[in-house]
């Protein structure tokens, strides 16, 4: 990689991780990046996680004092479910062939994207009409963790939507849970993504140092945006990264 790439890398982490740090849909910022690179989605997309993932754990060990029981299972509990679907997720990222990934992955952004557009206002309707017991919650989660360990695009705003509607907590309750089961379907992806060579890291450790000063700004900035501002740019960027991959997969 020359100076150029580097600083391409390195940027798109600053911006991947304030956009985490802000309101989720980091991997919009850093895959693209990792792709115009010249790896394939696939690798891309090990490497975004593996970026990405001190940010992750950082948050989630600033929102470790409130941690709880949610729905009535324990938070060990959901954290051995979600570690287990990471691991699952990863393993079938690992085995899916590039050019299947290529024509999978547009689907699951613009999926990512109609969460992020529609995700709050669909689970405050389901939420007034719908109570889901442990079990279900249980096997969500499970799914939760597969997608996130297989790309993670939007899962943030899916787990706030999934837990708001099964155990009815309020969503400022879940800050906590949420962002520590992001942090544990990260590792366990980072961990099997490792193992099996799938990192790129001259073009992972510049991007991770990024991440890690984009959410420290991120968060510093979060505090003074209005929620609007930040709620446009993040489905701006969305929405045309969804229409480049749709383009690049299909045209």
């Amino acid at each position: 990689m020359n100076v150029d790439d580097l600083a391409l890398a390195f940027s798109a982490g600053i911006i991947g991780g304030a956009m985490n740090a802000l309101a989720g849909g980091g991997t919009f910022a850093t895959l693209p990046a990792l792709i115009a690179l010249g790896l394939p989605a696939n690798i891309a997309n090990a490497t975004s996680n593996v970026a990405l993932l001190p940010g992750a754990g950082t948050s989630a060990w600033a929102y470790r004092d409130e941690l709880e029981p949610l729905g009535g299972i324990s938070i060990r509990t959901l954290a051995a479910i979600t570690f287990a679907g990471g691991l699952i997720g990863s393993v079938l990222l690992v085995l899916t062939p590039t050019r299947a990934f290529d024509l999978i992955i547009p689907w699951l952004l613009l999926f990512a994207f109609f969460v992020m557009a529609f995700g709050r206002s669909a689970s405050a309707w389901l939420n007034q009409r719908v109570t889901i017991g442990a079990r279900t919650l249980k096997s969500v989660q499970a799914l939760l963790g597969i997608y996130g360990g297989y790309f993670g695009g939007g899962v943030g705003l899916i787990t706030t939507a999934v837990y708001g509607l099964l155990s009815g907590a309020h969503p400022r309750q879940l800050f906590a849970p949420r962002t520590l089961m992001l942090a544990v379907a990260n590792l366990a992806a980072a961990m099997v993504f490792i193992a099996f060579g799938m990192v790129r890291w001259a073009a992972c450790l510049p991007m991770l140092l990024g991440a890690v000063i984009g959410g420290w700004v991120g968060a510093r900035l979060g505090k003074r945006l209005p929620h609007g501002a930040v709620r446009v740019w993040t489905l701006l960027v969305t929405g045309v990264t969804t229409g480049v991959f749709f383009w690049r997969a299909y045209a």
